[in-house]
């Protein structure tokens, strides 16, 4: 009997000296659970635009911006890794001051990265990373016979910082966010001052793809927000501050968007698994 109870035990023990993955039985532990959210957003505001390949004046007016975002925290890092996709349409119309012509603009860009993430309070989180992103998009203006529209396309490797500040309010914990996004490097299509795009048709090419970086092509895009809970869902309410700008080919191109935002957030977790 006593023989049999120490086998027993060194049996346990045997067990409890194996690695977690031994005992899994798949060799693949479960993870703990990751943060991650879905936002989606719609920004009401104003544009300033100039684009001196179409007109040397400058024109603003509404403009409207949807954004979709996806952020999730991954297991790499020790969980202090993020990755985040953020997808945004522009839309925009302006007219000059005196009121004498119009510009019609539309621009899509698509943005991910990743982001490494500091907690120095128990109530603050500052994250820091960068991104790679394409943006394409047109400018047309009606006044214009020859030369009536702009074609605008772009790709950037871009620097990005931000930070999450969680408060309770009202039995609630609310979060408030900014983050910013600065192009470093990259390359973006413009045609030469006074170039036709028949020109570019029939093949007179002249430095069309040229290389940017914040000299040539300075660009920063900042949001500030708010996220209000209703259980699994956030109210999210903020401010946009979009500006583009650039100055190639002697064709000087800036639009500064700034905009109110107003959205939700949809809030979920991830159960996954990792090889060790």
């Amino acid at each position: 009997m006593r023989a049999t109870c120490i086998y027993r035990t060194a049996v346990a023990l045997c067990l409890a000296s194996l690695p977690s993955r031994t005992l899994a039985g798949d060799g693949f532990p479960p993870l703990p659970v990751s943060e991650a959210r879905n936002a989606f957003t719609v920004a009401v505001g104003r544009t300033h635009q100039q684009d001196t390949y179409l007109s040397p004046l400058e024109y603003s007016g509404p403009q409207l911006t949807l954004m979709h975002e996806a952020m999730r925290m991954t297991h790499r890092a020790q969980g202090r890794l993020s990755f985040q996709s953020l997808l945004q349409g522009t839309f925009s119309y302006a007219e000059n001051r005196p009121g004498t012509a119009s510009d019609w603009g539309g621009r899509l860009a698509y943005d991910a990265g990743w982001h490494y993430h500091w907690q120095p309070l128990p109530s603050l989180r500052i994250m820091a990373g960068g991104q790679a992103g394409t943006d394409f998009g047109f400018l047309y203006n009606d006044r214009n016979g020859n030369n009536p529209a702009q074609g605008r396309l772009s790709l950037d490797i871009a620097a990005s910082v931000g930070g999450f500040y969680t408060f309770r309010l009202l039995r609630r914990q609310f979060t408030l966010r900014y983050q910013a996004d600065a192009p470093l490097l990259g390359c973006m299509f413009s045609p030469q001052y006074g170039q036709s795009y028949y020109e570019l048709s029939q093949g007179n090419r002249d430095h069309n793809v040229r290389p940017t970086w914040p000299v040539n092509a300075p660009c920063l895009r900042q949001t500030l927000t708010l996220d209000i809970p209703f259980r699994r869902h956030s109210l999210r309410v903020g401010y946009l501050s979009d500006i583009r700008q650039s100055n190639v080919n002697h064709i000087k191109v800036h639009d500064i968007g700034r905009a109110f935002m107003l959205g939700f957030v949809r809030h979920f977790t991830i159960q996954g698994k990792e090889r060790q």
